[in-house]
């Protein structure tokens, strides 16, 4: 087991990168790096390539496309990062597409509770689980799916998974800061209003604690536990 060089204060790009090249080469063992981002990029999902273009001419901001679907990501110095890289057959991730979130949305709430924010997960039967009204279908934080995490009826932790031959690639964005939404809306065009949309349903750890871990905290926290479950699961 290895975090394959641990924390990084990388880039958007450098993620992407990164996970291409792990999910390139067959993954033998449980493999993890985590991002804390000191600069905004919009990540666009495969299925908005055709608004890559002009989102690139029109942001202040770098615009990236990675490679996995679902709507544009905002990172930032607002967002910590997490990537985990683990073989096809590995146990946790058995059961239906869904079930192989909930440990690693469990693993987050557990750790922000621990830290003083009351954040649970969203079970496949909550009310909670709904699509976002129809001018944010373009945004990822602006839904909530099966075990991402809550603080309330507000989201604070998005979950992605890319599942290739080689390995299965599982990604997880906590919103640790207030989000400058307002960049993200400005990249695709989209109208101001929609800026505060995106805020009244997504929360962050410092708008929960008024004195909130530190984000090198979080993460020993978030690495600590991953290392504890996944030595469990072998």
């Amino acid at each position: 087991m290895s975090d394959t060089g641990g924390r990084i204060d990388g880039i958007a790009g450098e993620e992407q990168a990164w996970n291409e090249r792990q999910l390139s080469r067959p993954v033998t063992v449980p493999c993890w790096r985590t991002w804390d981002y000191r600069a905004a990029a919009v990540v666009l999902g495969c299925s908005q390539r055709a608004l890559l273009a002009d989102a690139q001419r029109r942001s202040t901001v770098p615009v990236l496309l990675r490679s996995s679907g679902g709507g544009a990501v905002l990172t930032g110095p607002w967002m910590l990062g997490l990537s985990i890289l683990l073989p096809p057959q590995h146990p946790l991730l058995a059961g239906s597409l869904a079930s192989s979130y909930r440990w690693l949305g469990e693993l987050f709430a557990q750790c922000l509770r621990s830290a003083g924010i009351g954040a649970s997960t969203v079970p496949v039967d909550s009310r909670l689980l709904q699509r976002p009204a129809v001018e944010l279908l373009w945004a990822c934080f602006a839904s909530t799916l099966a075990w991402e995490v809550v603080v309330g009826e507000r989201k604070i932790v998005g979950l992605s998974q890319r599942r290739r031959q080689h390995g299965v690639l599982l990604a997880a964005g906590l919103l640790f800061d207030v989000t400058d939404w307002s960049l993200l809306c400005a990249a695709l065009d989209r109208p101001r209003g929609e800026a505060a949309q995106l805020a009244r349903c997504t929360t962050s750890c410092r708008e929960q604690s008024p004195a909130p871990p530190t984000k090198s905290q979080l993460i020993v926290r978030l690495t600590g536990e991953l290392e504890r479950v996944l030595t469990a699961a072998t």
